[in-house]
């Protein structure tokens, strides 16, 4: 008998396995392929206080190694997905993770307040968002404003919150740090990278937005090597991402230090992803006599 249940921020996971929030809509989009039951918690996509049109096409290009994204959070808002999308969720026994987004503090705190009363349960706050008020500054490159951030949507934050980080920053453990002094129970990293592809024959960038979030196999050993560097950082679970395509991937996040795994772009490629990470996982446990994942997170001295 294995145990492959993790604990994040006092929730129980039956396992460490969920999904990379912008990557597995609410769920409906893959619930034909996956028993949304199996998951150890669906991330959702982006949620803001109010609706979001997102940024103009073309907006996704395939790179080599990955693919770039510039969809600029698109999303209904709060209130749709509260009528709309938690009764959906609800069906499953997987817990409900709701990634908050805004283009301000008050845009984030009025998400947090909105969504506190909803039957979710935990929030992941995405300080990757520029922040318009200040000159479309992103507020996770910079510990004051992240931990600023942070501090102002835990008042509001009656679930536990996980912050996602940004990897486009010097130190990604100062953020961390900044992250958990404002109030964030948990981390979670890494988010996109900057990226940029040309066509050479129009001359001009590929994506409407000029540049993206880089993301997919390529930045594995980037988010591998953040992950374990906020693991030795700071005292908070970590649910790691980027790059993760099998149980493999997730594996080296787990012995880097994270608590539970994001599965992003993978689930394009593959709608069978997390369920092939879960059994690969629950598999490797029992050929080499592992009888609780949590024994092997952090290993790596």
């Amino acid at each position: 008998m294995i145990n492959t249940s993790v604990d994040i921020c006092g929730i129980k996971f039956k396992n460490p396995v969920t999904t990379a929030s912008g990557t597995f809509g609410s769920g409906r989009e893959f619930a034909d392929f996956v028993d949304l039951n199996r998951l150890g918690a669906i991330t959702v996509k982006g949620v803001a206080s109010r609706p979001w049109k997102g940024n103009n096409s073309p907006r996704i290009a395939e790179v080599y190694g990955g693919m770039l994204n510039s969809v600029g959070l698109q999303n209904p808002g709060a209130e749709y997905f509260i009528k709309n999308d938690i009764p959906f969720l609800k069906q499953f026994d997987t817990k409900i993770i709701v990634n908050i987004c805004g283009h301000s503090i008050e845009e984030y705190c009025e998400a947090a307040e909105m969504l506190s009363e909803a039957d979710v349960d935990l929030f992941e706050l995405n300080i990757s968002c520029p922040n318009v008020s200040q000159g479309g500054i992103t507020f996770g490159t910079e510990p004051k404003m992240a931990e600023k951030v942070v501090s102002s949507v835990k008042k509001y934050s009656k679930k536990p919150l996980i912050v996602k980080l940004t990897p486009n920053v010097t130190d990604i453990t100062e953020i961390a740090r900044a992250a958990v002094s404002g109030g964030a129970d948990g981390i979670s990293l890494i988010n996109t990278l900057l990226g940029m592809k040309i066509d050479i024959k129009k001359r001009k960038s590929v994506l409407a937005n000029k540049v993206g979030g880089f993301s997919g196999p390529a930045i594995k050993p980037v988010a591998v090597r953040m992950v374990y560097q906020v693991a030795n950082a700071v005292n908070v679970p970590i649910i790691g991402m980027g790059g993760i395509l099998n149980y493999e991937d997730a594996l080296e996040f787990i012995m880097a230090g994270a608590s539970a795994v994001a599965v992003g772009t993978a689930n394009f490629n593959n709608p069978y992803a997390t369920v092939d990470i879960i059994d690969g996982i629950e598999n490797f446990m029992l050929e080499n006599n592992i009888k609780d994942i949590n024994d092997i997170r952090g290993i790596i001295g």
